[in-house]
């Protein structure tokens, strides 16, 4: 089993390598940075991956959204997350499919390095591995947040829109074109319930919620 392994921290990148390897599985890409996640994650010989929540260069949730992303575009990749912070957010983003083959794990409640290692295998076979404090962190939030209804790249346009960026500079940071940018933001102001009003502008009121998470 070929594993994409993120974790910035060095000594517990190479514990984990060296404890995943002992246990049957290759290490195909061991990262560090959420750019070099993405690639990873992008290699079709890649067969699951593990990884921590909070990474360069901003430390906020580049992992769990690389994870989303890499599952979009492959439905079913297995990921395990290993993390020390619950993001209950993009938890659910994650878990929404419920098509198996996800992990989320908590760093500190680790006490068996083989059950681990066998917690990985059993995601990586398409099988749901989840901390109990994650699942009681996700389900605590029961009322929901209009922010809640977005998807991962809807709050990734919104909050460039907060920078104060154009259509087109989104589109040209995202690498998508400005029909698409377009299509996110509608999607944006209706999941805000932000109809078109004359006294108040749509874009201004979509960013003053985002400001307020």
């Amino acid at each position: 089993m070929r594993l994409v392994l993120a974790e910035d921290n060095a000594l517990l990148r190479a514990g984990l390598s060296t404890l995943l390897e002992s246990h049957g599985f290759s290490i195909l890409h061991a990262v560090d940075h959420a750019a070099d996640l993405d690639a990873a994650l992008a290699d079709p010989a890649a067969e699951a991956a593990v990884l921590d929540v909070r990474m360069p260069p901003t430390f906020t949730d580049e992992g769990l959204r690389a994870a989303i992303t890499a599952r979009a575009a492959r439905p079913g990749f297995p990921v395990m997350v290993l993390s020390q912070y619950v993001e209950s957010l993009y938890a659910r983003e994650l878990l929404a499919s419920g098509t198996g083959a996800v992990g989320y794990l908590l760093k500190d409640r680790v006490a068996d390095v083989a059950e681990f290692a066998e917690g990985v295998r059993r995601v990586a076979a398409g099988g749901t591995v989840l901390d109990p404090e994650v699942v009681a962190t996700v389900l605590a939030r029961r009322r929901e947040e209009p922010l809640d209804r977005l998807t991962a790249r809807e709050r990734e346009v919104l909050g460039l829109m907060a920078e104060g960026r154009s259509n087109a500079a989104i589109a040209q940071r995202l690498s998508v074109t400005e029909k698409a940018v377009s299509k996110h933001i509608n999607a944006i102001f209706t999941k805000l319930d932000l109809p078109v009003d004359e006294d108040d502008h749509r874009r201004v009121r979509a960013v003053l919620a985002w400001l307020r998470v």
